[in-house]
C-alpha cells in the first residue's frame, strides 16, 4: 500500500492556492502548500475584485473581511467614453472593489491558516513524477532535494510554472503587448472618473484606480518607447505618458512600486494531466485591462477545491475530475478573448478601429448590450455546460437567496461546503428519499422557486418546474446520483440543516 505524506500538494501560495488549500482544509483534506519565496507577498500586480469573486468569498465567509481593506466604486470607465453602472448588477455585492493583490493574499491566507493549512515558504519545486496512485513531487529545501508524496498535486504556481513545464504541457498563445508599466502611487489632483481607462490612439493608454489608502495604480503603456521587460521603469516615464493621453499626469508622487512586463495571452490545452492539475495563471495569462485574471483563478480553485475532496474522500462520480477541464477551460478561453479584445480597443491603431472606440458610449443606450458586458465584466454570467433537456437553470450560477431557518441566505448556508438542496419543507421530493451526508436541505423564504440541487461551488446542478411530484423524485434521484455519487441510503442524512451565520450588512442585493 502506497504511503502518502498528504492527499493534495498544491504548488503555489498566491491568491488561487490559498483559496484552494482552505477550501480542501475545510472539507477535512490534508493538504501541503509550498512556495518558492521565502516572504509573504507584498505584491500589488492585481487589486480588481469582481461580484462573482465576492459571492465566492462571501460563501467562504471572508468576503466581508476582503471588503473592509479595500474601495467601492459603483462605476467602471473604458477608454473615456464607456461607462458601465456596476450597480445594476443583480447580486449582492454590485460593485468593484479595488484592494491590492497582497490583501487578498492575507484575507486567504489567514482563513486557511485558521483551518489548519501551514505554507511552507522558500521551497523550490525541481521535478515531479506521477504514477496510477500518486505523484511524486521533488523539492529543494535547505539546499537538499527531498520528495513527498500526494494523491494529486495542483499547480498553482503562476505564469513561470515549474510544474507546468516539468508536465511538458504547451502553452499556447503569443505576446500581446511589450513594455508595459505599473506603477502605485500617490496624486496630487484626483481624476475626473473614480475607475477609468483613458487612451489615445498615437500615444498609448493610461489606466488609474483607487486603492481606497490614497494610493493609485497606473498601468500605462507608450506606443513610442517599446522597451524590453527588463528595462527599469522611472517615475519620469509614467508621468510623461500620463500627460500624452490624458492632458495631465495629476501630479503623481511617492512611489510605492514600479515594473515593467509584457503581456501575454496564453492557455494551456489541459488544465488535468492525470493526478495534476494546473490552476490560475499558470493554466492561462492575458492581459490586465478588465481585471480578469486573479479572479479567474479564484474561481478555477472554487470548481476544483469540492471535486478534489470528493475523489479523496472516495464519493466523486465517475467524470467529476474531469468536469473541472471541462468547464473551466472554456472560461479562460472566453477571458482571453475578453482582455484580448479590450486591449486591441486600447491600443487602436487605424483610423477605423478608432472610430469604433469612439462609438462605443452607444451601449449605454442598450439595456440589453449593457446588461451583457456588466456581467461578462463581473463574472455573473458564466455558465458551464450542461446535457441536452437540462433545466435551463441548470449550469447556471445561482444568487444569493434568502433563506428561513439559522442560515438566513443560500450563500451561508453553502459555507459547510455541501451541496443544498433548495425546496420547501414538505416537497415530495425532499420527504420522499433520505439525502446523503454531502447534501443539506434548505428551505427558501419564497415559494416560488424550483426545487433545485446547488452545487457547493454555487452552481445549479439540477432544477424542476415539473408538477408531477414523481417526475420531480425520479429526477432528484438521478441528479444525486450523477453529482454526489452512489444513491443514498437510509443510513445516510434525511434533512441536513444550514450553518448559523450572519448576514453581511455591508454588501447589497
Amino acid at each position: 500500500m502506497a504511503l502518502f505524506d498528504t492527499d493534495v500538494l498544491i504548488v503555489g501560495a498566491g491568491p488561487t492556492g490559498l483559496l484552494l488549500a482552505g477550501d480542501l482544509a475545510a472539507r477535512g483534506v490534508a493538504c501541503m502548500i509550498v512556495e518558492r519565496e521565502p516572504g509573504g507577498s507584498k505584491l500589488s500586480r492585481a487589486f480588481v475584485v469582481h461580484a462573482r469573486t465576492l459571492e465566492q468569498l462571501d460563501a467562504r465567509g471572508v468576503a466581508d473581511e476582503l471588503i473592509e481593506t479595500g474601495a467601492i466604486f459603483e462605476t467602471m470607465r473604458l477608454f473615456g467614453n464607456l461607462e458601465l453602472d456596476m450597480s445594476l448588477l443583480r447580486s449582492r455585492f454590485p460593485f468593484l472593489l479595488c484592494t491590492p493583490q497582497y490583501n487578498t493574499e492575507r484575507v486567504l491566507e489567514n482563513r486557511a491558516s485558521r483551518l489548519g493549512v501551514e505554507v511552507l515558504r522558500g521551497i523550490e519545486v525541481v521535478g515531479l513524477r506521477q504514477d496510477a496512485d500518486g505523484v511524486d513531487v521533488s523539492m529543494r529545501i535547505a539546499g537538499t532535494v527531498h520528495t513527498r508524496r500526494a494523491k494529486f498535486a495542483v499547480g498553482a504556481d503562476g505564469v513561470r510554472s515549474v510544474v507546468r513545464d516539468t508536465l511538458g504541457v504547451p502553452f499556447l498563445g503569443r505576446s500581446a503587448v511589450d513594455s508595459v508599466m505599473l506603477a502605485d502611487v500617490r496624486l496630487s489632483r484626483l481624476p475626473a472618473h473614480e475607475l477609468a481607462l483613458l487612451s489615445t490612439s498615437g500615444e498609448g493608454f493610461c489606466f488609474i484606480a483607487p486603492f481606497g489608502d490614497g494610493r493609485y495604480r497606473i498601468i500605462a503603456w507608450d506606443r513610442r518607447r517599446p522597451l524590453p521587460s527588463s528595462a527599469p521603469v522611472t517615475l519620469q516615464e509614467v508621468s510623461d505618458i500620463a500627460r500624452r493621453v490624458m492632458g495631465s499626469d495629476l501630479g503623481l508622487h511617492d512611489v510605492r512600486w514600479l515594473t515593467r512586463f509584457h503581456s501575454d495571452e496564453r492557455q494551456v490545452p489541459d488544465y488535468r494531466v492525470g493526478r495534476v492539475f494546473l490552476a490560475g495563471d499558470a493554466a492561462h495569462v492575458h492581459s490586465p485591462l478588465g481585471g480578469q485574471g486573479m479572479n479567474t483563478g479564484l474561481q478555477d480553485a472554487a470548481n476544483l477545491g469540492w471535486k478534489l475532496a470528493a475523489a479523496v474522500q472516495g464519493w466523486a462520480p465517475d467524470g467529476l475530475l474531469d468536469s473541472y477541464h471541462a468547464e473551466r477551460h472554456p472560461v479562460g478561453s472566453m477571458v482571453l478573448a475578453l482582455s484580448g479584445r479590450l486591449l486591441t480597443t486600447a491600443l487602436a491603431r487605424t483610423r477605423r478601429a478608432r472610430a469604433i472606440r469612439a462609438t462605443l458610449p452607444i451601449i449605454n443606450l442598450l439595456p440589453p448590450a449593457a446588461r451583457r458586458l456588466r456581467e461578462t465584466m463581473s463574472g455573473l454570467s458564466i455558465s458551464y455546460s450542461v446535457p441536452p433537456g437540462s433545466h435551463p437553470l441548470v449550469g447556471r450560477r445561482v444568487p444569493d437567496v434568502l433563506l428561513t431557518g439559522e442560515a438566513q441566505r443560500l450563500y451561508e448556508a453553502l459555507r459547510a461546503g455541501r451541496f443544498v438542496l433548495l425546496a420547501s419543507a414538505d416537497e415530495p421530493a425532499v420527504m420522499g428519499i433520505p439525502l446523503p451526508a454531502t447534501v443539506m436541505h434548505a428551505t427558501p423564504m419564497s415559494g416560488r422557486l424550483p426545487v433545485m440541487l446547488v452545487r457547493p461551488d454555487g452552481y445549479i446542478a439540477w432544477a424542476s418546474t415539473a408538477e408531477d411530484p414523481a417526475t420531480r423524485l425520479s429526477g432528484l434521484r438521478s441528479a444525486l446520483t450523477a453529482w454526489c455519487g452512489a444513491p443514498p441510503t437510509s443510513s445516510d442524512h434525511h434533512l441536513g440543516s444550514a450553518p448559523s451565520g450572519r448576514s453581511d450588512q455591508r454588501a447589497r442585493g
